[in-house]
């Protein structure tokens, strides 16, 4: 079974960069949101629309980035 739809995007979470990569894969979407830098995965999730996929992704990287501290440079 091969991903259809692949689409990969970056957004603005609370002031970090994420990047979400979504796909669909048979009956359900898979996405993954992950920080642009260092480049660690924060959530996957799926869901049976892109919208619901990423949605859920972006409020999982939302809750652990809240906890995450900021170095003044």
């Amino acid at each position: 079974m091969k991903p259809d739809a692949y689409s990969e995007r970056t957004v603005d979470v609370d002031g970090w960069r994420v990047n979400l990569s979504s796909y669909k894969m048979g009956e359900l979407f898979h996405c993954k949101a992950d920080n642009v830098s260092p480049g660690a995965w924060l959530a996957r999730t799926t869901g049976t629309t892109r919208e619901e996929a990423e949605a859920s992704a972006l409020e999982r990287a939302r809750r652990l980035l809240s906890h995450t501290r900021r170095q003044p440079l």
